[in-house]
């Protein structure tokens, strides 16, 4: 397999002392990363008090079979647009394949797929995203602030929020607690 300078399906993760505070510990599935920019869906942190069931009834959407899963916090670009990370046994009208790894859905379509027992086998709802425009993320990985490791759809779906972190730095040998928060210079 050809190894690719761009991150499409990989977690992408905040260092200690990346210095923004709306990507401190964050954890992002990058969905699309090209010559064009960027995309994320943060996977690290879910929104206090939000649950999937008072999402769908904002949208007038029985939960039927659906779980009160928790929501996402996404990223801050857009943060009242939703976004569906899922397997890739199901698809629908935008849905886009990641790499192989998971699926990304934007549309109300997977929502009531999901409510009504008939969508993908394991998913997760998340609000807003992370997005990087023309070699920006590019740019940014070569200073201090970001490490990414393969994409794994057992960390979207098997590790709880806010142990994704960590657990995403440990894929790849890593304790976290061991990292300095500031880059040196040569």
């Amino acid at each position: 397999m050809e190894e690719s300078a761009y991150l499409t399906g990989q977690i992408l993760l905040a260092l200690p002392g990346i210095g923004d505070p709306r990507f401190e510990r964050a954890a992002i599935a990058i969905c699309a990363h090209d010559e064009e920019g960027a995309l994320g869906i943060g996977i690290g942190h879910t929104i206090d008090g939000l649950g999937l069931h008072e999402l769908l009834g904002q949208f007038e959407i029985d939960p039927g079979a659906a779980p009160d899963a928790p929501v996402h916090f996404g990223g801050p670009v857009e943060p009242r647009r939703g976004f569906v990370l899922h397997s890739t046994d199901w698809g629908g009208q935008d849905t886009v394949d990641v790499a192989g790894r998971w699926a990304l859905s934007g549309t109300i379509d997977v929502l009531r797929a999901i409510a009504d027992g008939t969508g993908p086998s394991r998913w997760l709802v998340a609000l807003g995203y992370a997005g990087w425009s023309e070699g920006q993320l590019d740019a940014e990985l070569t200073r201090h602030g970001w490490f990414n490791v393969p994409g794994d759809a057992a960390l979207l779906y098997e590790i709880d929020a806010e142990r994704r972190w960590e657990a995403s730095f440990a894929t790849a040998g890593i304790d976290p607690r061991l990292l300095a928060s500031g880059g040196g210079t040569a």
